[in-house]
C-alpha cells in the first residue's frame, strides 16, 4: 500500500483537500475520491478527450495528469460550467442544437469549447474544429457540435445570460 498524499486545490471555485496515492490520475481522484463523475473515462491514453478538465484555464486530459499535480491549481470540471441551475450558454446551445447523444464525449467537448471561447470569443468554424480535434465523438458527428459552439460564441458576445433550468 502506497502512502497517500494530501492535495490542496481549488475545484469549481471551491477550496478542496483530498488524499490520493502518488500513482492515481486526476481523473481517478475526481471520479472516485471527490465523486465528481462528469468527466468520463474513455481511453486512458489522452486520445479521446472525454476526461478533459480545465487546469488553470487550459484544457487537459485528466487521465494523463496525476492527482498530486493538482496541488495549488485551479481546476474546473464540467460540473463547474453551470451557475447553480443556470446552464452555461454552451450547455444551452448543445441542447438546442441536439449536439449530444450518448453523453460520453459531451463533458470533455464542453470543457474544451469553454477553453476555446475563453481565449477566443469569436472563433471561426475552422478554429472550433481545430480546438475540438482532441475530442472524439462516435454518435453525433461533429457538425451539430461545431454549430452549437459557434452559436454559443455569438450568444455570449451579445451578452446572453445563462438560462435557468426549470
Amino acid at each position: 500500500m502506497s502512502k497517500k498524499t494530501l492535495v490542496e486545490t481549488t475545484i469549481n471555485g471551491e477550496a478542496v483537500e483530498f488524499l490520493c496515492e502518488p500513482r492515481q490520475s486526476l481523473l481517478e481522484c475526481l471520479r472516485d475520491v471527490l465523486e465528481l463523475t462528469g468527466s468520463k473515462e474513455g481511453c486512458l491514453t489522452g486520445d479521446c478527450g472525454a476526461c478533459s478538465v480545465l487546469v488553470d484555464g487550459r484544457a487537459v486530459c485528466s487521465c494523463l495528469m496525476l492527482g498530486v499535480e493538482a496541488q495549488g491549481k485551479n481546476i474546473r470540471t464540467v460540473e463547474g460550467l453551470a451557475d447553480g441551475t443556470a446552464l452555461h450558454p454552451l450547455q444551452q446551445k448543445f441542447l438546442e442544437h441536439a449536439s449530444l447523444q450518448c453523453g460520453i464525449c459531451t463533458p470533455g467537448i464542453l470543457v474544451s469549447a469553454t477553453a476555446l471561447l475563453n481565449r477566443n470569443p469569436d472563433p471561426t468554424e475552422q478554429e472550433v474544429r481545430y480546438a475540438l480535434a482532441g475530442n472524439l465523438c462516435r454518435c453525433t458527428g461533429y457538425d451539430k457540435i461545431v454549430r452549437a459552439v459557434l452559436d454559443a460564441a455569438k450568444a455570449m458576445k451579445s451578452g446572453a445570460r445563462p438560462n435557468r433550468a426549470a
